[in-house]
Protein backbone atom coordinates (compact mmCIF):
# COMPACT_ATOMS: atom_id res chain seq x y z
CA UNK A 1 0.00 0.00 0.00
CA UNK A 2 1.74 3.23 -1.14
CA UNK A 3 0.99 6.12 1.14
CA UNK A 4 -2.28 8.54 0.80
CA UNK A 5 -0.52 11.69 2.00
CA UNK A 6 2.82 13.77 0.69
CA UNK A 7 6.46 14.04 1.52
CA UNK A 8 8.16 17.12 1.40
CA UNK A 9 12.11 17.72 2.16
CA UNK A 10 13.19 20.83 2.72
CA UNK A 11 16.89 21.39 3.30
CA UNK A 12 18.07 24.60 5.98
CA UNK A 13 21.65 25.72 5.97
CA UNK A 14 21.63 26.52 9.62
CA UNK A 15 23.59 29.88 10.78
CA UNK A 16 23.35 28.25 13.88
CA UNK A 17 24.50 24.67 13.26
CA UNK A 18 26.75 25.96 10.36
CA UNK A 19 25.41 22.38 8.60
CA UNK A 20 22.85 21.96 5.97
CA UNK A 21 19.92 20.06 7.67
CA UNK A 22 17.05 18.16 6.37
CA UNK A 23 13.72 18.42 7.04
CA UNK A 24 11.14 15.75 5.95
CA UNK A 25 7.41 17.17 6.32
CA UNK A 26 4.43 14.69 6.03
CA UNK A 27 1.08 16.48 5.13
CA UNK A 28 -2.09 14.20 5.38
CA UNK A 29 -3.98 13.47 2.02
CA UNK A 30 -6.75 16.31 2.38
CA UNK A 31 -3.78 19.00 3.25
CA UNK A 32 -5.35 22.02 1.75
CA UNK A 33 -4.47 26.03 2.64
CA UNK A 34 -8.20 26.30 3.55
CA UNK A 35 -7.61 24.31 6.62
CA UNK A 36 -5.18 25.19 9.70
CA UNK A 37 -3.13 22.27 10.94
CA UNK A 38 -1.56 21.41 14.29
CA UNK A 39 2.56 20.35 13.53
CA UNK A 40 3.97 17.70 15.41
CA UNK A 41 8.00 17.89 14.92
CA UNK A 42 10.32 14.76 15.83
CA UNK A 43 13.66 14.58 16.46
CA UNK A 44 14.92 10.89 15.50
CA UNK A 45 12.70 12.11 12.52
CA UNK A 46 13.57 9.34 10.38
CA UNK A 47 13.16 6.73 13.43
CA UNK A 48 9.55 7.73 13.59
CA UNK A 49 9.17 7.58 10.16
CA UNK A 50 10.47 4.23 9.35
CA UNK A 51 10.08 2.26 12.85
CA UNK A 52 7.48 4.17 14.24
CA UNK A 53 5.52 4.35 11.61
CA UNK A 54 4.16 7.74 12.06
CA UNK A 55 3.22 8.30 8.18
CA UNK A 56 1.26 5.14 7.85
CA UNK A 57 -0.29 5.98 11.39
CA UNK A 58 -0.89 9.36 9.90
CA UNK A 59 -2.84 8.45 6.64
CA UNK A 60 -5.30 5.43 8.88
CA UNK A 61 -5.92 8.11 11.85
CA UNK A 62 -7.06 10.83 9.64
CA UNK A 63 -9.22 8.73 7.59
CA UNK A 64 -11.06 7.32 10.76
CA UNK A 65 -11.28 11.42 12.28
CA UNK A 66 -9.09 10.01 15.52
CA UNK A 67 -7.05 12.58 14.74
CA UNK A 68 -7.30 16.26 13.41
CA UNK A 69 -5.57 18.16 10.61
CA UNK A 70 -1.55 17.76 11.55
CA UNK A 71 1.53 17.76 9.91
CA UNK A 72 4.02 15.78 11.01
CA UNK A 73 7.49 16.97 10.21
CA UNK A 74 10.92 14.92 11.18
CA UNK A 75 14.51 15.78 11.34
CA UNK A 76 17.36 13.33 11.70
CA UNK A 77 20.94 13.23 13.15
CA UNK A 78 24.81 12.08 11.38
CA UNK A 79 25.66 8.84 13.76
CA UNK A 80 25.11 8.62 17.96
CA UNK A 81 27.76 10.90 18.46
CA UNK A 82 26.24 13.83 16.33
CA UNK A 83 22.86 12.79 18.32
CA UNK A 84 24.35 13.04 21.69
CA UNK A 85 25.91 16.71 20.81
CA UNK A 86 22.73 17.83 19.76
CA UNK A 87 19.90 16.13 22.28
CA UNK A 88 21.80 15.84 25.46
CA UNK A 89 21.18 18.80 27.49
CA UNK A 90 24.72 19.53 28.04
CA UNK A 91 25.64 18.59 23.98
CA UNK A 92 28.04 21.04 23.01
CA UNK A 93 25.81 21.94 20.45
CA UNK A 94 22.25 21.78 22.29
CA UNK A 95 22.10 25.22 22.61
CA UNK A 96 22.33 25.89 19.28
CA UNK A 97 20.29 22.68 17.80
CA UNK A 98 17.43 24.66 19.97
CA UNK A 99 17.75 27.66 18.85
CA UNK A 100 17.91 25.91 15.19
CA UNK A 101 14.35 24.59 15.89
CA UNK A 102 12.71 27.56 17.24
CA UNK A 103 13.97 30.13 14.89
CA UNK A 104 14.94 28.53 11.82
CA UNK A 105 12.56 25.02 11.52
CA UNK A 106 9.31 27.00 12.95
CA UNK A 107 9.51 30.17 10.84
CA UNK A 108 10.11 27.61 7.42
CA UNK A 109 7.26 25.51 8.86
CA UNK A 110 5.19 28.44 9.35
CA UNK A 111 4.86 29.27 6.12
CA UNK A 112 4.91 25.86 4.24
CA UNK A 113 1.66 24.92 6.70
CA UNK A 114 -1.26 26.96 7.27
CA UNK A 115 -1.39 26.62 11.02
CA UNK A 116 -2.53 28.57 14.17
CA UNK A 117 1.08 30.04 15.22
CA UNK A 118 0.32 29.68 18.65
CA UNK A 119 2.19 26.78 20.74
CA UNK A 120 -0.82 25.17 21.79
CA UNK A 121 -0.70 23.99 17.67
CA UNK A 122 2.25 23.10 17.97
CA UNK A 123 4.08 19.40 19.54
CA UNK A 124 7.69 18.47 20.07
CA UNK A 125 8.04 14.91 19.71
CA UNK A 126 11.16 12.13 21.06
CA UNK A 127 12.29 9.27 22.21
CA UNK A 128 15.14 8.71 24.70
CA UNK A 129 17.36 11.75 24.38
CA UNK A 130 14.90 13.34 21.90
CA UNK A 131 12.22 12.92 24.20
CA UNK A 132 14.60 14.69 26.64
CA UNK A 133 15.30 17.84 23.90
CA UNK A 134 11.19 17.83 23.46
CA UNK A 135 10.53 18.72 26.98
CA UNK A 136 13.84 21.15 27.68
CA UNK A 137 12.85 22.82 24.60
CA UNK A 138 9.34 23.91 25.50
CA UNK A 139 10.39 24.94 29.11
CA UNK A 140 12.10 27.05 27.36
CA UNK A 141 10.43 28.28 24.94
CA UNK A 142 6.85 27.96 25.99
CA UNK A 143 5.27 30.03 23.68
CA UNK A 144 6.59 28.63 21.05
CA UNK A 145 5.49 24.58 21.82
CA UNK A 146 2.54 23.87 24.07
CA UNK A 147 2.45 19.96 23.62
CA UNK A 148 5.54 17.58 24.36
CA UNK A 149 5.48 13.57 23.52
CA UNK A 150 8.34 11.97 25.60
CA UNK A 151 8.94 8.36 25.57
CA UNK A 152 11.01 7.03 27.89
CA UNK A 153 13.75 10.46 28.05
CA UNK A 154 16.56 10.39 29.77
CA UNK A 155 16.00 12.05 32.94
CA UNK A 156 19.25 13.50 34.86
CA UNK A 157 19.36 16.33 38.22
CA UNK A 158 19.80 19.20 35.53
CA UNK A 159 16.30 18.07 33.89
CA UNK A 160 14.77 17.66 37.46
CA UNK A 161 15.83 20.86 38.36
CA UNK A 162 14.39 22.88 34.96
CA UNK A 163 11.07 21.26 35.25
CA UNK A 164 11.11 22.49 39.18
CA UNK A 165 11.89 25.56 38.08
CA UNK A 166 10.04 26.83 35.35
CA UNK A 167 6.97 28.43 35.54
CA UNK A 168 5.59 27.71 32.28
CA UNK A 169 4.21 24.06 32.74
CA UNK A 170 0.97 24.61 33.87
CA UNK A 171 -0.33 25.47 30.41
CA UNK A 172 1.43 22.60 28.44
CA UNK A 173 0.04 19.17 27.28
CA UNK A 174 2.52 16.52 28.42
CA UNK A 175 2.09 12.68 27.22
CA UNK A 176 5.06 10.60 29.44
CA UNK A 177 5.93 6.76 28.70
CA UNK A 178 8.58 4.57 30.66
CA UNK A 179 8.92 0.96 30.44
CA UNK A 180 8.69 -1.36 33.67
CA UNK A 181 11.77 -3.15 32.30
CA UNK A 182 13.79 0.14 31.53
CA UNK A 183 16.06 -0.08 34.81
CA UNK A 184 19.61 -1.35 32.62
CA UNK A 185 19.52 0.86 29.06
CA UNK A 186 22.61 0.70 27.28
CA UNK A 187 23.58 3.92 26.50
CA UNK A 188 25.85 6.16 23.81
CA UNK A 189 28.74 6.41 26.20
CA UNK A 190 29.20 2.41 27.24
CA UNK A 191 27.71 2.85 30.73
CA UNK A 192 24.46 1.45 31.80
CA UNK A 193 21.68 3.33 33.44
CA UNK A 194 18.14 3.12 34.89
CA UNK A 195 15.56 5.28 33.38
CA UNK A 196 12.92 4.12 35.61
CA UNK A 197 13.85 5.61 38.75
CA UNK A 198 14.34 9.13 37.30
CA UNK A 199 11.28 8.83 34.89
CA UNK A 200 9.23 8.22 37.94
CA UNK A 201 10.69 11.42 39.79
CA UNK A 202 10.06 13.70 36.66
CA UNK A 203 6.32 12.08 37.14
CA UNK A 204 5.56 13.52 40.33
CA UNK A 205 7.28 16.79 39.31
CA UNK A 206 5.42 17.34 36.30
CA UNK A 207 1.72 16.03 38.58
CA UNK A 208 2.47 18.89 40.73
CA UNK A 209 2.65 21.47 37.85
CA UNK A 210 -1.26 21.03 36.79
CA UNK A 211 -0.34 20.72 33.21
CA UNK A 212 -2.60 18.33 31.34
CA UNK A 213 -0.73 15.32 31.75
CA UNK A 214 -1.28 12.14 30.21
CA UNK A 215 1.94 8.91 32.31
CA UNK A 216 2.02 5.59 31.68
CA UNK A 217 4.83 2.40 32.78
CA UNK A 218 4.40 0.65 29.65
CA UNK A 219 4.05 -3.40 30.95
CA UNK A 220 7.39 -5.41 30.34
CA UNK A 221 8.39 -2.11 28.06
CA UNK A 222 12.50 -1.73 27.07
CA UNK A 223 14.46 1.10 26.02
CA UNK A 224 13.64 0.09 21.96
CA UNK A 225 11.33 0.73 19.38
CA UNK A 226 8.84 -2.29 19.52
CA UNK A 227 7.46 -0.77 22.72
CA UNK A 228 7.73 2.89 21.18
CA UNK A 229 5.83 1.76 18.36
CA UNK A 230 3.21 -0.65 20.32
CA UNK A 231 2.32 3.22 21.57
CA UNK A 232 2.59 5.26 18.54
CA UNK A 233 -1.81 5.37 18.26
CA UNK A 234 -2.30 6.03 21.10
CA UNK A 235 0.19 8.71 21.61
CA UNK A 236 -1.39 10.05 18.47
CA UNK A 237 -5.32 10.00 19.29
CA UNK A 238 -4.46 11.32 22.73
CA UNK A 239 -2.14 14.33 21.60
CA UNK A 240 -3.85 15.20 18.24
CA UNK A 241 -7.77 14.08 18.47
Amino acid sequence: MGRKGTMLVKDIDSRFLNEKMSIQIYQPESFSPLYKYNICLMQDGNDYFQMGRVATLSDKLHDSYEITNTVFAGIHYQDKHDRRKKYHPSGEQNEAYTKFLVNEVVPLLDELIPSYHMGQSRALMGDSLAGTLALMTAIKYPNTFGKVVMQSPYVDNYVLDAVTNSGSLDSMDIYHTIGELETEVHMTDGNKADFLEPNRKLNQLLQEKGSTYYYDEIENGKHTWKYWQQDMTRVLTTMFN
